[in-house]
């Protein structure tokens, strides 16, 4: 109990970038001797500082405020995707000090990438300039499905044959940093819980666009795992029974629809049925492999017709599983992110925001809200970093409930 009351206080702190002892007894229920116990040794520990103080309405004398001090340790995150590695440092409070991205190994064997990885995480430290010993640990935020318990990777989406593979241990043994593994998706939700637009926000999904397409669940300020630990699978939402067939066996799936893949291709068909009008058609004439993802996304933000109405439509039929995610699971925010949507932010924002004004059964009571990552392409590996300081600071039920 010790324990959580410690991370419920820091929560606060982080949460309200300052803050008063009295606030942070008002806000849980914790007796203030209680809360001054926890913050002094905070304080001592340096993981909290005293700014500054204010006078709450004119009453009594100011109030001390209480921030996270961000000097006082670092996180790594990694961001494996089968295209790209990414890898940041942050520090106490999630804000970003050094990035860096390298192509994925192509074709490469587990043993190839973790070695890629530790030496991308070592180049990032070394330019950051943060000694290993201020480094609480490595997250890893990768593809699912996930078996949390093995700390395994188990069979992610385009890599044939890697099967339960023990990215955990092994990327631990190639760093020499504990390592905490999670689903790319679940990892960007928290870290929009922790540095992004969910911030103190109860109840929110987080919609995340890679390579593939996955989500996060955030309910009453905890992470929602569900039983396999693997909650959250938006992109595996089936939205057309005679749909294209989806790599997880089955039709119709939001991912096989609108991944980076299926806009390219969806564009590729309709410049080859009626290309009049459109930008793209020149270069899908002369050389078709040209026209990719991100031609298309340029396309649509400079109001391409055609580019545009195929961004359109893959952003209705996110639309749709986002009414769906706020009638079964009943959030206040549902945020969009990841690099498979930048520059056309606002054609799924628009989508989404209309939808959930419209359809949902519960808009008669309140309208969800939306938002778009401020977090952006880089979600996934600040959210990997978040990893680490959400499971070493913010107040984790099960933890409780298993002790």
């Amino acid at each position: 109990m010790g324990r959580y009351n410690r991370a419920v206080v820091l929560d606060q702190i982080q949460l309200a970038d300052g803050i008063s002892r009295a606030e942070i007894a008002e806000r849980t229920g914790l007796t203030p001797q209680t809360v001054s116990g926890i913050t002094r040794k905070l304080l001592d520990e340096g993981i909290v500082r005293e700014d500054g103080s204010s006078r709450v309405a004119g009453l009594g004398k100011p109030r001390t405020r209480l921030r996270i001090n961000g000097d006082a340790g670092s996180a790594v995150g990694l961001h494996f995707d089968p295209v790209e590695l990414a890898c940041v440092v942050v520090d106490l409070v999630g804000h970003p000090l050094v990035l860096k991205r390298r192509p994925t190994p192509p074709g490469a064997q587990p043993a190839e990438v973790v070695a890629a990885m530790a030496d991308l995480a070592g180049d990032v430290l070394s330019e950051a300039e943060v000694p290993r010993e201020r480094v609480l640990g490595l997250g890893l935020a990768s593809p699912g499905p996930i078996d949390q318990d093995h700390g395994m990777v188990v069979a992610p989406p385009k890599l044939a044959h890697w099967t339960r593979v023990p990215m955990k241990q092994l990327l631990g043994e190639a760093t020499g940093l504990p390592v905490t593994l999670d689903n790319d998706a679940t990892a960007a939700a928290i870290g929009e819980r922790w540095s992004g637009a969910g911030r103190g926000v109860a109840n929110f999904a987080y919609f995340f666009f890679g390579t593939g397409t996955g989500g996060g669940l955030i309910l009453g300020h905890q992470v929602h795992r569900g039983g396999s630990l693997n909650a959250g699978e938006f992109g595996h939402t089936s939205v057309q029974l005679d749909g294209p067939r989806c790599y997880c066996g089955n039709r119709g799936c939001l991912e096989s629809l609108v991944s980076p893949a299926a806009i390219t291709a969806e564009t590729h068909r309709r410049l080859a049925e009626e290309p009049t009008g459109s930008t793209l058609a020149v270069p899908f004439q002369r050389a078709p492999a040209t026209v990719d993802h991100d031609a298309v996304l340029n396309a649509a933000a400079q109001g391409d017709p055609l580019a545009t109405a195929v961004i359109g439509d893959a952003a209705e039929i996110v639309a749709s599983v986002a009414v769906n995610v706020v009638n079964i699971a009943d959030v206040d925010l549902i945020v969009l992110g990841g690099r498979g949507i930048r520059r056309v932010e606002s054609i799924y924002l628009d989508a989404v925001t209309k939808a959930l004004a419209t359809r949902p059964l519960s808009r008669h009571v309140r309208v969800a809200d939306v938002a778009v990552s401020p977090l952006g392409p880089d979600a996934a590996v600040v959210g990997a970093a978040s990893l680490v300081l959400h499971a070493t600071y913010s107040p984790q039920l099960s933890a409780l409930l298993e002790d």
